[in-house]
């Protein structure tokens, strides 16, 4: 069996979240034997300064892992920059990565899921990510793929993250040409359209919906579990980057999932189920928006 992969985890000036966040990490079997490697940002202003700090001071008191290295930016990178960065120099060191965020809880299985899906489909270049997190929509099955990828606790290869492209007007460019903005929107029932043109017009500074266009246009695959194997504990007013709770609030399933054989293909139920979780949080708003974009 494959040593497990290192986890990258990426702290900025929440001590709280953080220590939530490794506790539950601590919680996983395979934690002894995974590397960590905790990348703190450096703070934005001096306000943030103290807290920053608190979280640096916090991480050197961590233990439970095989090894732990601390990165402390030197400026403030901002989330974006700290992501890529630190994936992409763990994925050229050792191959793989898991990745989290300081908002994020995981299950005491979320590293066995990781890691199964990491060895299994290793060799699959149709797979390009295996992700922690899932709404609650129903699935019959533990297991399901959908096109394109994710940001809420998630793991992948070298090979899968040198598909990722920063250019976000490229990206635009090609979602627009293909005639399948409509589809990468979840049939216009999530916005991810216009939050990538936000991050072109530098409104937003997201990683993740270029993550996820570039996986898209690829026509890779991300491997989710039917029950959530994460939850985000940051929409309590404390991030740079939120979604309202209602949107994203979840159980964390707390039993083993067994990743079995299933065809590599991209799940239609689960995307119709997941097209239809999101047109019921647009509200009043958010479904007139929707008829003016597309119409209908």
């Amino acid at each position: 069996m494959n040593s497990p992969a290192p986890i990258a985890l990426f702290a900025y000036n929440r001590p709280d979240h953080l220590q939530r966040c490794i506790e539950a990490l601590q919680k996983n079997e395979l934690s002894p034997d995974s590397d960590l490697i905790l990348f703190c940002d450096g703070p934005k202003n001096e306000e943030a300064r103290k807290e920053a700090e608190t979280v640096r001071q916090y991480a050197k008191s961590i233990s439970g892992f095989k090894s732990i290295r601390i990165v402390e930016r030197d400026e403030n990178y901002g989330l974006s920059k700290n992501i890529i960065d630190g994936v992409t120099s763990t994925v050229n060191t050792y191959g793989s990565v898991i990745v989290i965020e300081d908002d994020l809880v995981c299950s005491p299985h979320f590293l066995d899921f990781m890691n199964q899906g990491l060895n299994k489909f290793q060799g699959c270049n149709d797979v390009i990510s295996i992700h922690g997190y899932c709404p609650p929509i129903s699935i019959d099955d533990p297991v399901f793929f959908l096109r394109g990828a994710d940001c809420w606790g998630w793991a992948t290869w070298k090979r899968g993250w040198q598909l990722f492209n920063p250019d976000g007007k490229e990206l635009m460019k090609k979602l627009r040409d293909s005639g399948k903005l409509y589809d990468f929107d979840f049939e216009g029932s999530y916005d991810y359209s216009g939050m990538l043109q936000k991050q072109i017009e530098g409104k937003v500074n997201s990683w993740a919906i270029r993550w996820y266009a570039s996986a898209y246009l690829q026509d890779k695959l991300t491997l989710y579990p039917s029950k959530s194997l994460v939850i985000n504990i940051g929409s309590d007013g404390s991030g740079t980057h939120q979604q309202s709770e209602s949107e994203t609030r979840t159980d964390l399933y707390t039993e083993k999932i067994i990743i079995p054989d299933i065809p590599i293909q991209e799940s239609p139920v689960a995307r119709k189920d997941l097209a239809k979780y999101f047109y019921s949080h647009l509200g009043i708003k958010g479904r007139l928006r929707k008829l003016l974009k597309w119409g209908y």
